[in-house]
């Protein structure tokens, strides 16, 4: 935990502006809005092997060359397009990640065509509810779990890639599906965290 000049206590890991700013405002608040679910299914599986701060950095850049992550528009991005990326200093330049958000923007299309929307998918797959979990600190969190794990093995079977158990649930966490916010933190539950934007 950590105790701040404004007076809340926060989950150890949001320790600088940019985090603190997600932590308070986004993270284990229930989405439901396709758009931002496929952004943060993107950004999870780029921060592979990077910190969540240097993705929270690139956030905006990412959010200008990829369309405002609609996915139909980046379904059909091509090698041009790709090229593009690549050589844009303000994302991951990492082919295979770039790629995969296209590959993915392909997946996520045909999971709204079966399901109606990939939200209806997704809290139909994992639950209609967040799971509220109660953990004392920040080394009690997992790094994985049965649903994250399960959530990968389903997206992975529809033609996602970059969408490992840990990164699937980082995402779970991130979209609110999961609430791991750590008891002494002011967004968790038992203070009165709504799991509404703040």
């Amino acid at each position: 935990m950590t105790d701040r000049p404004d007076g809340f206590t926060r989950c150890a890991w949001a320790r600088t502006p940019l985090s603190i700013a997600y932590h308070d405002r986004e993270w284990g608040v229930p989405h439901h809005e396709d758009r931002a679910l496929f952004e943060l299914l993107v950004l999870e599986g780029a921060q592979a092997g990077l910190s969540w701060e240097t993705i929270l950095k690139k956030r905006e850049r990412y959010r200008e060359v990829f369309d405002g992550f609609d996915p139909q528009r980046v379904a059909r991005y091509g090698e041009d397009k790709l090229a593009e990326l690549l050589a844009d200093p303000g994302i991951v330049r990492h082919r295979r990640k770039i790629l995969s958000a296209v590959e993915n923007a392909q997946a996520f299309l045909r999971v709204q065509a079966e399901w109606g929307s990939f939200d209806a998918y997704l809290w139909g797959f994992c639950g209609v509810s967040p799971r509220v979990h109660a953990w004392r600190t920040l080394a009690e969190v997992p790094a994985r779990s049965p649903e994250g794990d399960a959530l990968s093995r389903d997206l992975s079977g529809r033609g996602f890639h970059f969408v490992g158990p840990t990164i699937c649930y980082a995402f779970l966490q991130a979209v609110g599906v999961v609430n791991d916010h750590t008891i002494d933190c002011f967004r968790h539950p038992s203070h009165g965290g709504d799991g509404g934007v703040r």
